[in-house]
């Protein structure tokens, strides 16, 4: 397929402004039955700040992602219907380093508008909803951006204009004010929409379709930012919270209701809390459009071999999910979701007919492998945050005479992870000597996991030079803004937590002649949380199944019983329940740290000055256990990189095929578990 045109941003505001005006059009009263209409729902989600296609890690264009390239998409999906509304889905305005400069280092001020924002609006988008990621900056952030005045504890609405928002509705339904008991968020917009229809004998008319949208958010918001949180809002589930505002909804006289949910799906039993509750939200009446996002995923698709995706009642193939067309566009700009609803009027209102309605998915990547072109109007826009957020990340804090790298951490290598764990023990140790004598006698442990092992693709991994350390590598050693936390537990929990982890690898069975995977696709690589201290050594048995699989656990040659005493230090999320990994729900946190995770590692890298593999780069605290297959057990990593498994001294990991046969742009590879 060839290349793309870029899309010119500016005179789609037009069109934009056209479509929010229903003057001329026939009302739904007036509309003879029959008359029939397409209406293109258009879906991004989980942009997370990525507004151009550049990677402010590796300081170079990366057009893999980015609101540029979908920005093409989307001008493409326009022409090819006449009726389209665009709306995104949450987790938007975190994820770069554009965005930690723009909410940390140089904070926008109240009459400014993000840079992801400001590209959006000029896009032409008709309404969003809020991920959990939206709310790491904190509610005051956040209501900031998005042109909110929170009514919350501690703090009163306001008076006067609210700050710049982001020139589009955002809707919320279940996050609510603990003062005011209400939604912070408007919780549904509902959009007269002007269309293009035809009349039962096929003569074009224009109309009026409203299209009501609600929001919803993973209720697990609440410990995963519990800091900013706590105290300020509650949630409801999903579930619930349709049930209240749907009816009212239509009483509003909506034709067609879209929910944007940030969440995925999970067919366990339902509760409030859940964090992917929308296989449950799809049974709930009322809903003709379902969008999804949190799970960096895409649907439809039917090669797809996702679990959530793989339910009873979930067509992958057609989108839909007990019958709901339901998308979900992936992340970082990658793909375009697309839910062309076919709606018929019966008279009195449009309806969805649910059998002509088509789900699909578009990539900016093309078959061929090159990418749609970007817009340039997108840079432009941004050029001025985009090359000071270079310039910030450029700024030097030490050296490093190894290169610290992802590729391998699933099978040992802690490259780019022991650094991170020596940061925050470091931390937590001087804390605690200073402020907390009654610990001063524990062992101090750290967990920390590998953020990128290639789920976003062959480039998703860290990999910082050996040489000069900047403030970008720092990025890429730590991609989230947490902050550091540290939790009490005993050794009965250090081991439940090992545990789980552990879950990352699929179970073995060592009798098996052909090839076993290793990775578990549906284990996130975040929530494999190692430790690399000379102190701690453990294996992992990856021919038992979870929960069995933490043997030879031992503290300085002991073995750790059930009831020894540990501080370890995490992040926030964890310690506060993100993973729902076993006792860490908050309750067992003894430091939670002002300073965020990223900040305790540059200080610790600025102090060390120049690291080493030797010091820094080659401490295992764990291994497989030993065990002998009859065949290959393989995982898939980047090409070309079996020097750094050399480097790392895992002798056990062979090459197997520099390309893995599946198109992605992945080799295979082997891990001897004998050795």
């Amino acid at each position: 397929m060839p290349t793309l045109p870029p899309c010119r941003l500016l005179p789609l505001l037009p069109a934009a402004l056209l479509a929010a005006s229903s003057a001329g059009a026939a009302s739904g009263a007036q509309l003879a039955a029959g008359t029939g209409a397409v209406l293109a729902i258009l879906e991004t989600t989980d942009i997370h700040a990525n507004v151009v296609g550049y990677d402010y890690f590796k300081l170079a264009p990366e057009p893999a992602l980015g609101l540029d390239r979908t920005a093409t998409l989307i001008a493409q999906a326009r022409r090819d219907f006449p009726n389209t509304l665009l709306f995104d889905n949450g987790d938007t305005i975190q994820g770069t380093a554009l965005a930690d400069y723009q909410a940390v280092v140089k904070p926008v001020a109240c009459d400014e508008q993000l840079g992801i924002y400001k590209v959006m609006q000029k896009l032409g988008y008709d309404g969003g909803g809020i991920g959990n990621h939206d709310f790491n900056y904190g509610l005051g952030f956040l209501g900031q951006v998005s042109g909110r005045r929170f009514d919350l504890p501690g703090q009163a609405a306001g008076k006067g204009a609210a700050c710049r928002g982001p020139g589009f509705p955002l809707v919320l339904a279940n996050v609510y004010s603990v003062k005011t008991r209400e939604p912070i968020f408007a919780p549904y917009k509902i959009i007269e929409k002007r269309v293009k229809a035809l009349g039962p004998g096929g003569k074009p008319v224009e109309a009026v379709v409203k299209v009501g949208i609600i929001g919803f958010t993973t209720p697990t918001i609440l410990a995963w930012d519990k800091r900013w949180l706590e105290g300020k809002v509650y949630t409801e589930g999903v579930v619930e919270t349709a049930r209240r505002y749907l009816p009212e909804m239509r009483r509003q006289g909506a034709d067609v209701i879209v929910a944007i949910s940030h969440g995925g799906l999970d067919a366990s039993p339902y509760s409030p809390g859940m964090e992917n509750g929308n296989y449950h939200l799809a049974q709930v009446p009322g809903i003709d459009a379902l969008l999804l996002g949190h799970s960096h995923q895409l649907f439809p698709n039917p090669a797809s071999t996702v679990p959530q995706f793989n339910l009873p009642h979930v067509d992958k193939a057609r989108g839909t999910v007990f019958g709901v067309p339901t998308v979900m566009a992936n992340l970082w700009g990658k793909n375009l979701g697309v839910v062309r609803l076919a709606l018929r009027h019966d008279g009195k209102r449009w309806r969805v007919e649910q059998d002509a309605t088509v789900v699909e998915t578009r990539a900016t990547q093309q078959a061929d492998k090159s990418f749609v072109a970007a817009d340039p109007a997108v840079m432009e826009l941004v050029r001025a945050e985009h090359e000071a957020t270079i310039r910030y990340v450029q700024t030097p804090v030490g050296s490093t005479d190894f290169r610290m790298s992802s590729y391998f951490a699933d099978v040992g290598d802690p490259a780019a992870i022991q650094v991170v764990n020596q940061a925050q023990t470091d931390y937590v140790r001087k804390y605690v000597q200073a402020n907390l004598p009654q610990y001063a006698q524990l062992p101090v442990l750290s967990m920390a996991a590998a953020f990128k092992s290639g789920n976003a693709g062959v480039g998703d991994y860290t990999d910082v030079a050996a040489g000069s350390l900047a403030l970008n590598n720092a990025a890429d050693l730590y991609l989230y803004p947490n902050a550091l936390t540290a939790v009490k537990v005993d050794g009965a929990g250090l081991k439940a937590w090992l545990e789980k982890a552990a879950g990352r690898f699929n179970t073995i069975d060592p009798h098996r002649t052909e090839a076993q995977e290793l990775i578990n696709p549906a284990f996130p690589s975040y929530n494999f949380d190692t430790v690399t201290s000379p102190e701690l050594s453990y294996e992992i048995d990856v021919t038992q199944p979870p929960g069995r699989r933490i043997v030879k656990l031992q503290l300085r040659g002991a073995p750790v019983t059930e009831r020894q005493a540990f501080l370890v230090a995490t992040n926030n999320y964890r310690a506060s329940g993100g993973g729902n990994f076993p006792g860490l729900d908050g309750s067992r946190t003894v430091l939670a740290s002002p300073d965020a995770s990223r900040d305790v590692l540059i200080a610790y890298i600025r102090d060390a000055k120049r690291l080493s593999r030797a010091a820094n780069g080659a401490q295992r605290s764990w291994r497989f256990a030993p065990v002998a297959t009859k065949g290959p057990v393989v995982f898939h990593a980047a090409p070309g990189k079996i020097e750094l498994a050399r480097a790392a001294n895992l002798a056990n990991v062979s090459v197997l095929r520099e390309d893995d046969g599946a198109g992605k742009g992945f080799a295979l590879y082997a891990v001897d578990l004998s050795k």
